[in-house]
């Protein structure tokens, strides 16, 4: 397994260069190496190494995750804050609906097998847009309008939005027992639940940090452990109170920002090394995942109904910036930002066939659900990624000299700061 990794490290080290070579992202050819070493295609990743491919790729979300948190300052948050949260719904209803409305025609599912794979298709793709965020975040790139971090702050709430409404209609399709209004109002819930879970965690980190002052490299481990650990509970809960343990690890950054902008950039150097690595293992495996005679199973059909969901999900994105101070460019970028689709599909496309399996039920509307899931990946994670390169260099505008200072300073003084 592990000559197996040492390979895939080393011709995605070589590919990305490739790739950022012709002005293309590198993980776009990080997806496309994991897809073509893939089970589904050669076949030369070890499969001990794809059995925990889920492990490594939750790791690696932590990481960027973590360093999103440690982005997201409160007088950003301050301003788009609103916005986040009409973001985070609006699209994502939009695009269900319009896939459950055209789902029956072009796939011959029935209306609710429709909106099932709406719910799933409807998710945007945190592992493939929080990272160029951050790049953009990095470069000052769109940050006096705070664009880039309204994007990312939406993403991960997009994600827990979908998958609840996902939950509710795989269950009442299915026949269990669902108490659909306890369901829905678990999305509020474990939004904040996540989020306060996250701060005070952040808060007890902080204090803990100041008081026994470790060094950097051990404060990225302890934040890392303890994350894992969140994950962990919200598992062990999921079954008596909803709890979004994603955004706690985003909390967990963001109050470390706010306490103490120094140390929160200091951890946020050490992990942006440690995410050489976890972009590698993340990208190559989710597309490992794809499946491509799978994805080609659904067809012109198939395509056509993810072109119809993207296409109305970008009206609906359109609707939620009118009132706002962006120009045209400016909401063309979170337009597009906003259409990669990866994570989810890739994590949960073929639940409503093993769902179906179990019911005792026909499998073929959950063969036709994974093919297109399957299928919007391998069509919407590369060109999503691309896209979103060419029009945030584009259209984002930089931010003043003075509003990267800080980070400076950090990152100049963290090899000489004494630690113990």
């Amino acid at each position: 397994m592990i000559v197996s990794l040492a390979e895939l490290v080393i011709l995605a080290i070589v590919v990305d260069w490739a790739f950022r070579r012709l002005t293309i992202p590198g993980l776009v050819g990080m997806l496309l190496l994991g897809v073509l070493f893939g089970p589904h295609a050669l076949a030369l990743i070890d499969p001990e190494l794809l059995r925990i491919s889920g492990e490594f790729r939750l790791i690696a979300l932590i990481v960027i995750l973590l360093r999103a948190g440690l982005e997201l300052s409160k007088e950003t948050l301050n301003r788009v804050g609103v916005r986040v949260l009409v973001l985070s719904a609006v699209p994502a209803v939009v695009e269900g609906a319009a896939i459950t409305v055209v789902g029956p025609p072009l796939l011959g599912l029935t209306y609710m097998e429709s909106a099932i794979l709406g719910s799933i298709l409807a998710a945007v793709s945190p592992a493939v847009v929080v990272p160029l965020m951050i790049r953009f975040i990095e470069r000052g790139l769109g940050a006096v309008k705070g664009i880039p971090t309204m994007v990312l702050a939406a993403a991960a709430i997009d994600d827990v939005f979908v998958i609840v409404i996902y939950s509710v209609l795989v269950g009442v399709h299915t026949g269990q027992s669902v108490n659909v209004a306890w369901q829905l109002a678990g999305i509020p819930i474990s939004v904040v639940l996540g989020v306060g879970v996250g701060l005070l965690l952040g808060l007890g980190l902080f204090r803990l940090f100041k008081r026994f002052n470790p060094r950097a490299t051990k404060r990225v481990l302890i934040v890392l452990g303890l994350s894992v650990v969140l994950v962990r509970i919200e598992h062990l809960a999921q079954d008596w109170v909803p709890f979004a343990a994603l955004l706690a690890v985003m909390a967990v950054g963001f109050i470390l920002l706010e306490r103490d902008e120094h140390m929160a950039h200091e951890i946020s150097a050490k992990l942006a090394k440690i995410w050489v690595f976890a972009e590698i293992v993340l990208f190559t495996m989710v597309g490992a995942q794809v499946d491509v005679p799978l994805a080609l199973e659904a067809g012109l059909a198939g395509a056509a109904v993810i072109a119809i969901g993207l296409v109305a999900r970008s009206l609906g994105t359109w609707a939620c910036l009118w009132g706002s101070d962006l120009d045209a460019g400016e909401r063309l970028f979170v337009v597009v930002s906003y259409l990669p689709k990866a994570t989810v599909q890739a994590a949960i496309g073929g639940a409503p066939l093993a769902a179906l399996a179990l019911a005792g039920w026909d499998t073929r509307p959950g063969e036709i659900i994974l093919a297109v899931a399957v299928l919007s990946i391998l069509l919407t994670a590369p060109l999503g990624a691309w896209a979103i390169a060419i029009t945030g260099e584009r259209a984002l505008k930089p931010a003043p000299p003075s509003v990267h200072d800080a980070r400076d300073a950090a990152l100049e003084s963290e090899a000489s700061a004494p630690r113990t």
